[in-house]
């Protein structure tokens, strides 16, 4: 069963914690990553692209010279695609990029994300975070102390003192433990966790 230490946010070390070993000490795999990742980025594509087809564009309805006899290339339409103003050849137009991935790959990618965070050395339990105003430099103190100035914040839920106060610290970003979810944890460096959020992890995927 993985163990990591439990610090303060002055980045003392206050105790130690037993993790889960289905969600912490899974078997990381990187093909349930990718797949994830990859249906995450394209589910945030809007599709909206378009442009106008040769037939789409107003005007061009009459041939602009004669078929024969005038030593130009023959033309019906000022706007087919070679011409300015003209059509897009195979024009984009809306459509969804969305795919959908099953629950089970979707969990296997969260175990192996959160797990290789643990391998890696990069999961930084923390007993309380919790911020008395809104003050970045608290913060920014704090996320020093414990060695992430650049990190996922997991909270055990949304604490608006602390995401506010995090919010113009760059590489940082924070979010409560029921919406955590493989980019994101993959994306920082470093993820600190406080210790109440670890539990509500465990509680709901360790069953």
């Amino acid at each position: 069963m993985p163990t990591v230490n439990v610090v303060n946010m002055e980045g003392k070390n206050v105790g130690t914690l037993e993790l889960s070993e289905k969600v912490f000490g899974h078997e990381i795999n990187e093909y349930a990553m990718h797949t994830v990742i990859r249906a995450h980025l394209l589910n945030m594509r809007q599709g909206t692209q378009s442009a106008l087809t040769r037939g789409e564009v107003s005007g061009g309805g009459r041939k602009p010279w004669r078929q024969k006899g005038t030593g130009h290339a023959r033309q019906g339409s000022t706007r087919s695609p070679q011409w300015t103003h003209g059509g897009v050849a195979f024009a984009p137009k809306p459509r969804t990029y969305s795919i959908s991935v099953n629950r089970k790959v979707r969990r296997i990618a969260l175990f192996s994300a959160l797990s290789s965070k643990v391998s890696e050395g990069e999961l930084i339990v923390v007993d309380n975070i919790a911020a008395s105003g809104y003050k970045t430099k608290d913060m920014v103190k704090f996320l020093n102390a414990v060695g992430a100035p650049k990190a996922l914040v997991v909270l055990p839920e949304s604490d608006p003192v602390v995401v506010k106060s995090c919010a113009n610290i760059p590489g940082v970003e924070t979010t409560p433990a029921n919406c955590i979810n493989v980019y994101d944890i993959l994306k920082y460096g470093k993820l600190v966790v406080a210790k109440d959020a670890i539990a509500k992890i465990e509680e709901v995927y360790a069953e």
